[in-house]
């Protein structure tokens, strides 16, 4: 039976035609488990995954192979992108197998979901001490049949350990000191590779959380070095768009997937690089959001990814589109025209941040098309939905990263067009997340739920900011808007249970370091008020590295300050001409006239 064939995800799409019985994510497939007495065997991984492509042709068209998987296991596909939550509970259970994790993830669990055995990519046949995959399901058919009960405890220790972590709260926790803060930036740097930039040796990933921990630090000279070392290596493709990472040292061998979250934080990095003295950072980043415009954007949102391997001259490669002198004639990678709430909003609010700094109106524009239609088709009747093609919507809840990422993106639209619709629906979006103590999503997984599996308060982050430090983010950008304290007190308390261990490791809580490090420093406002239409904003204000950049008419002004935004209160222009407001924690200098 194809279970797949009509998936939104254009990831299970792409296995309909695998030999393999497989099943999508849901209850239906455990109850088979369950009826028939077999394990599960879930395969995790996501469309532009090169590793998951190959062992999709090793292993899953097989017929040989995927005979075997239907005759003793319930086989089940996910996306991880549609369904992070279960990739994340996945990825927490298989750590008790496994080093060095990664996609694809192949989870063995007992028909109640618990995980007895676990791993990554496995070759079709033995190589370099790897088991062959057909070697690993026999083996975990054996084990489940001569040693179930051993299996069965082994699942129930790993799941009871997730659990508990899931579920630990510290109650009392503190804010880290400046210093502290400080200690982990030193720990970061003691990281850097000074011969190729970047931090540590090989595979090197751009971790753009925790160059924004570094930009709000004020290491400027550490972020300037390494925005340049990437800048200037084979991470960047010429068309301005960044690979995931690089398998080399010294940047060279990336693979070749280049994704939205990237993209998106890391033009958000190298347009405050520029604002901070990097003039290079203004190319590099105007690349970045061309890359997004021509090749990420959809017309109406932006796809999660642009896939790895393409054919070229008659034969699938990875990165031979990229490598090629010529492009002209050859069919670009595919897209992954998946689009995610959360990994929208990181573009949104990059794209109308850059499109200030930058004076790039097309930005703002997009950032605006992007987040009327995720507004409209994700946010419907009071719930938010995670993801959608264009032709229709998952039906995966919506997690604290997509609420927390679209508030984001949203307020910054705010400050980019003085749309008070914008501030209204984050707000919005925030509250039905805020409980006592922090933020928490309205609803979980209802599979991951029923196992007792659901992660709370998962922190875990590296590539791209964790749900809670994305709505801590959020609360700390209301703030700046509103003065209100309340704001602030819910991001610190957000994030304080986090402090301890992102100390020790800035690099995997870049995002959590970052919002702990603003949330000390005094509040920087620039805003222009305009009394008439939109003018052009002088370059000396609009490379002021403040928290808060903003262009707005005094009518807006006046209806934003109405809704609670005291930093805008009696904000008028001066002679009629665009006046500038720069402040520090609310209290301003004396107004600046600009010239139109």
């Amino acid at each position: 039976m194809n279970r797949l064939a009509e998936s939104m995800s254009p990831y299970l799409r792409s296995h309909a035609g695998n030999p393999v019985d497989w099943h999508p994510w849901g209850e239906e497939a455990f109850a088979e488990a369950r009826e028939r007495d077999v394990p599960v065997f879930i395969s995790i991984g996501y469309a532009t995954c090169h590793w998951c492509h190959v062992m999709a042709r090793e292993s899953f068209s097989d017929e040989t192979t995927a005979a075997y998987l239907n005759e003793h296991f319930v086989c089940i596909k996910v996306d991880r992108e549609e369904h992070p939550s279960v990739d994340a509970s996945y990825l927490a259970q298989a750590s008790a197998f496994a080093q060095g994790l990664g996609w694809p993830l192949s989870v063995f669990t007992t028909p109640e979901g618990e995980t007895f055995f676990a791993g990554t990519y496995f070759p079709p046949e033995p190589m370099q001490g790897r088991a062959s995959f057909r070697q690993v399901v026999e083996a975990v058919v054996e084990a489940w049949t001569e040693r179930r009960e051993q299996a069965v405890g082994s699942a129930k220790a790993v799941a009871d350990a997730v659990r508990a972590a899931g579920e630990r709260r510290r109650e009392g926790a503190s804010l880290p000191t400046s210093d502290e803060l400080a200690a982990s930036v030193r720990l970061i740097a003691s990281r850097e590779d000074a011969l190729f930039g970047g931090f540590g040796t090989a595979p090197k990933f751009p971790v753009a959380p925790a160059l924004g921990f570094l930009l709000a630090s004020g290491e400027t000279a550490l972020l300037h070095r390494t925005l340049e070392s990437m800048a200037g290596s084979p991470l960047r493709d010429r068309d301005g768009g960044f690979f995931r990472y690089a398998t080399q040292r010294d940047w060279s061998e990336p693979h070749y997937e280049r994704m939205l979250y990237d993209n998106a934080l890391l033009l958000g990095v190298y347009t405050r690089a520029w604002q901070t003295g990097l003039d290079s950072a203004r190319d590099v980043a105007e690349g970045i959001a061309r890359f997004l415009l021509d090749t990420l954007f959809l017309g109406w949102g932006f796809a999660s990814g642009q896939d790895s391997e393409s054919v070229v001259d008659g034969v699938r490669t990875e990165g031979g589109y990229f490598l090629a002198a010529e492009r002209d004639g050859l069919e670009p990678p595919s897209l992954d025209g998946k689009v995610l709430t959360g990994w929208n909003g990181l573009a949104i609010e990059a794209l109308a941040r850059a499109g200030v700094v930058l004076a790039r109106p097309d930005c703002v524009d997009a950032a605006r098309t992007a987040a009327d239609e995720i507004l409209r088709r994700h946010d419907i009747d009071g719930r938010l939905r995670r993801a959608s093609t264009a032709e229709q919507n998952s039906d995966a809840v919506a997690t604290l990263e997509d609420y927390g990422m679209l508030a984001c993106g949203l307020i910054e639209l705010t400050c980019a067009t003085g749309e008070i619709s914008y501030l209204e629906r984050a707000r919005d979006l925030l509250a039905r997340v805020t409980v006592p103590g922090g933020f928490a999503e309205p609803e979980s997984d209802a599979v991951l739920e029923q196992a007792g599996l659901v992660l709370r308060d998962d922190p875990s982050e590296g590539a791209y900011p964790s749900g809670i430090s994305a709505c801590a983010r959020a609360s700390r950008m209301l703030w700046a808007l509103t003065g209100d304290a309340g704001d602030r007190e819910r991001a610190e308390n957000a994030l304080a249970p986090f402090a301890e261990d992102a100390l020790k490791n800035p690099v995997g809580f870049g995002a959590v370091l970052e919002e702990l490090t603003r949330l000390q420093q005094p509040m920087r406002q620039a805003i222009v008020i305009d009394a008439g239409g939109p003018s052009q904003i002088p370059e000396r204000v609009r490379r002021d590295p403040a928290d808060v950049l903003m262009r707005v008419s005094e009518e807006r002004a006046r209806s934003l300050a109405a809704s609670g935004l005291t930093l805008l209160e009696s904000r008028t222009s001066v002679e009629g001409r665009p006046t500038l407001y720069v402040c520090e924690n609310f209290v301003c200098r004396l107004p600046e006239t600009l010239d139109r």
